[in-house]
């Protein structure tokens, strides 16, 4: 059996209705806003549970006018977990802030909570936490320590459509949040595009002119900002696969079912341990052993692609090694043990049958 990690065009539901909105978009000569954006920003926000979404051109578009819009002072301090996509780091360091890193748990690999009430100070202005892997951050947590010392808090959901904390969609907590719709992601588009939501009128406005010459309207200027804008072809395709979405969230967390259900008697296997508020949408599903590398070459033999996410922790990288932000216990060596196993809609439970028979093959052998 070939099982691949994923493969966006067998996932796509309803191809015929794709390349039918592809082509409608195209003899309009809508390809620029209009019509399909503004009904994927509503159908959106309605998904969330939010006032406002304002789609953008890409997820980092979405982080960096996002922490613009909050307006902090040169040299603020925002934490971010440390093992996460470079993009949530990137975003403070364009913003001018001072970026600090904060531990992760390994249960879920969400922002460590003990670690970011450590990690504050006086000049700490913002928290980005990131819901990793489908994971929803501790963000009953997160809100009480923000609250306690005026915080802002951007949750960084490029990982987590449809995830929920306490029953609430991620993304509705904080003071703003940003999405990815990057390909790869459980609600992808076929190129890139993301979003910014938010509950603030005076966010919202400002984010709707940053992504857009600083402009809701032609010649409407009021500052310099840039082009961030999502295409009308690429909304056309996230409409059609949101109305399918929620059949995707059932069938990860279908399979991700059989994968604690065969694999959770490996004594040397650490399967994630979701917090019980929270519901995960398994954008990825983690495994974490001594073992990884043997344990991949193994499966690829077996004709099993995996994936890391990530290899390394983002204080590793060399131009970031500057950054004090003491020591982070849980992730020091993490990127040398994860392992990212097949987990998406197109895949049957065969297929993940599969993989969990040839991985206790592996450590049983």
């Amino acid at each position: 059996m070939n099982v691949k990690f994923f493969d966006i065009y067998k996932a796509a539901p309803t191809k015929k209705k794709i390349f039918l909105s592809i082509i409608k978009s195209i003899k309009n000569n809508n390809f620029i806003g209009g019509e399909e954006v503004k009904k994927f920003e509503d159908n959106f926000s309605k998904f969330i549970g939010i006032k406002n979404t304002i789609s953008v051109g890409n997820g980092t578009d979405a982080l960096e006018i996002a922490i613009k819009s909050l307006n902090l002072k040169k040299g603020s301090e925002v934490i971010i977990p440390v093992n996460t996509w470079i993009s949530t780091a990137e975003a403070v360091i364009a913003n001018n802030l001072k970026l600090k890193f904060c531990d992760v748990n390994l249960d879920d690999y969400t922002i460590n909570i003990k670690d970011l009430e450590k990690k504050i100070s006086k000049k700490t202005k913002l928290i980005i936490p990131v819901h990793l892997y489908g994971n929803a951050a501790d963000m009953k947590s997160i809100n009480r320590i923000a609250k306690e010392r005026n915080i802002f808090i951007l949750e960084d959901c490029a990982q987590a459509h449809g995830t929920m904390f306490n029953g609430k969609m991620v993304g509705t907590f904080g003071h703003v949040a940003t999405f990815s719709f990057f390909p790869g992601k459980n609600l992808g588009a076929f190129g890139d595009a993301g979003a910014i939501v938010t509950n603030n009128f005076k966010i919202s406005t400002y984010c709707r002119r940053d992504k857009n010459h600083g402009s809701l309207a032609k010649y409407d200027h009021k500052f310099s900002g840039r082009n961030s804008r999502l295409d009308t072809i690429q909304a056309g395709i996230l409409n059609l696969k949101l109305s399918n979405y929620k059949k995707v969230i059932n069938k990860r967390r279908q399979l991700a079912n059989i994968y604690y259900q065969e694999l959770s008697s490996l004594s040397n296997v650490k399967l994630f341990n979701i917090n019980k508020n929270s519901f995960s949408t398994y954008h990825q599903f983690v495994i974490r052993t001594s073992s990884r590398d043997e344990l991949q070459k193994y499966l690829f033999k077996k004709k099993i692609q995996t994936m890391i996410h990530y290899p390394y922790m983002l204080n590793e990288l060399p131009f970031f090694k500057k950054i004090n932000s003491g020591k982070l216990i849980n992730s020091k060596n993490l990127g040398n043990k994860i392992l990212s196993l097949p987990i998406s809609e197109d895949h049957s439970v065969n297929e993940i049958f599969y993989v969990c028979k040839t991985i206790k093959k592996f450590f049983n052998q």
